[in-house]
């Protein structure tokens, strides 16, 4: 993505790298991954952040920004996003795999992180957790935002009851090819109403058009294929690393009932942070709780060891 889609200033706008690099996922796809803060400090934790459906890096500004003081925190976009080339493989395998390629890129044998995924990132960390490269690196995972299975049919964005007809409509209007267009009064209503709570302040969601609004139509729409579908549910009880999850009670793409049943579910769950009025949008709409959680993770669980040489990519 092209920053400049992103805002220019305040908590939202990118900040800089320290370094960036290139992860070779299996099948050869290229990961734009970026590393914030004290590189070159072994003591430094580490997180790594994997963003959600149409977004980017710049979806992590306020997260980065704040942890970057003393942590190494690594993120990538997703294949297809940022500046992450499109790939004809779309699927939870690639996305595993990918998720891989980036800690196997920016982690030492044996260094733990702890690994934040919203929305469709944290269906990522759901897909790799029996990957090894997972088991080996995980310290803690933060699920916000999230759902293993049932999304268009959970979904409450059409405000119609459950059943077949709002099922049908949610397809429809979350699988649209259509072009999202300029970032306009209008298009931020929308998108406002679709994925973030009543009260979410005009900045907030100003930054959070200009991020999804930069997403190509094409990849927009080959993913939102791939969560339409989505089924997740064997590989909970395999995320066996302590795992938290936060999600907002007024989230219209991934409602509590997505959270509750996590939690439920994980081996090592640690209970859900129910966020009264906020919407899917959660790393924006409460920038200072997520980041917080996410210090809580690595205080507790994670467990830096010596930084490795990470390879510039081409």
């Amino acid at each position: 993505m092209s920053r400049l889609m992103s805002v220019a200033s305040g908590p939202y706008a990118p900040p800089v790298p320290a370094r960036e690099l290139t992860a070779v996922s299996a099948d050869g796809a290229r990961l734009h991954v970026e590393v914030h803060g004290p590189v070159d400090n072994p003591a430094a934790p580490a997180v790594v952040l994997a963003h959600g459906w149409a977004c980017s890096t710049a979806f992590w500004a306020a997260q980065i920004r704040e942890l970057a003081v003393d942590h190494r925190v690594i993120a990538y976009d997703q294949r297809g996003h940022g500046r992450s080339p499109a790939s004809p493989d779309c699927g939870t395998d690639a996305l595993a795999d990918d998720l891989e390629a980036v800690l196997k890129a920016t982690l030492a044998p044996g260094e733990k992180a702890v690994i934040a995924g919203h929305s469709m990132g944290g269906m990522t960390v759901m897909a790799a957790a029996a990957r090894p490269a997972l088991r080996e690196h995980a310290g803690a995972v933060l699920l916000c935002s999230t759902g293993a299975s049932r999304l268009v049919a959970e979904s409450t964005v059409i405000p119609l009851r459950a059943g077949r007809l709002r099922t049908w409509l949610t397809r429809r209007i979350l699988g649209s090819r259509a072009p999202l267009g300029p970032v306009t009064p209008i298009a931020r209503a929308i998108l406002k109403y679709g994925t973030m709570g009543p009260g979410s302040a005009p900045h907030m969601v100003e930054a959070c058009a200009r991020i999804v609004h930069a997403c190509p139509r094409k990849v927009r729409y080959a993913w939102s294929q791939v969560l339409d579908l989505l089924d997740l549910e064997h590989r909970i009880r395999e995320l066996t690393v302590p795992t938290a999850v936060v999600v907002g009670t007024a989230d219209r793409l991934t409602p509590p009932v997505h959270a509750r049943s996590l939690a439920a579910a994980l081996p090592g769950g640690l209970g859900v942070t129910e966020l009264p009025g906020l919407g899917h949008m959660t790393p924006i709409e409460a920038p200072e709780l997520v980041t917080a959680r996410i210090r809580e993770l690595v205080t507790t669980y994670s467990r830096a060891t010596t930084y490795p040489q990470v390879k510039e990519g081409a």
